[in-house]
């Protein structure tokens, strides 16, 4: 394996480790195990923990980005909305690590806030925003449905977070695309 393959292969242990854990509750040496790696060579791919976890964001946000981007290729308005919705709830269904993965980001960027770090926010929120701008355009650039549609999600990853099924009656109020469909419990 190039170290280009193995830095991939760090990326996707961290995130499943981290989305479990949390940043302060994974250590890098679980990461460098579950790749099959020593601790020594984990670091001569990234500099600390801090990285790979940042890193392990980027790649959540970029890949949330690219699911709502292919979605609403081609699309505007309500057609958008519903196929990024619908592609988003299908993506956090088959990879539950990314929905976890997201959670994490939120209370990480807010403890290293409150330790006077804002470096480690600075770089998660010019993540959401990059994920803003794609909603943005396909829902006609209209502040109010940019920030509705990234309210339902907001909802939809507290409630498949906290476990509740699909046919519960917290989703009767989702518009249909953002509903969950049956399928595993978190």
């Amino acid at each position: 394996m190039s170290a280009e393959e193995r830095r991939e292969s760090v990326i996707r242990a961290a995130t499943t480790e981290f989305a479990r854990g949390g940043y302060h509750g994974t250590s890098t040496e679980a990461i460098a195990r579950r790749v099959g790696v020593s601790q020594p060579y984990l670091f001569r791919l990234f500099p600390g923990k801090r990285a790979i976890f940042l890193a392990a964001a980027q790649r959540c946000v970029e890949d949330t980005i690219r699911t709502f981007a292919e979605a609403s290729e081609g699309l505007e308005g309500e057609e958008a909305l519903h196929a990024m919705g619908n592609a988003y709830t299908q993506v956090i269904e088959e990879r539950p690590e990314r929905l976890m993965m997201q959670m994490q980001m939120y209370v990480a960027v807010k403890a290293a806030e409150e330790e006077g770090d804002h470096e480690f926010g600075e770089s998660v929120r010019a993540g959401w925003m990059r994920l803003w701008d794609t909603v943005h355009l396909p829902l006609g650039a209209d502040a109010g449905e940019t920030t509705m549609f990234l309210a339902y999600g907001m909802l939809i990853n507290c409630l498949t977070a906290m476990g509740f099924p699909p046919e519960h009656r917290v989703w009767e109020g989702m518009y249909p695309s953002a509903r969950r469909k049956a399928g595993p419990e978190y």
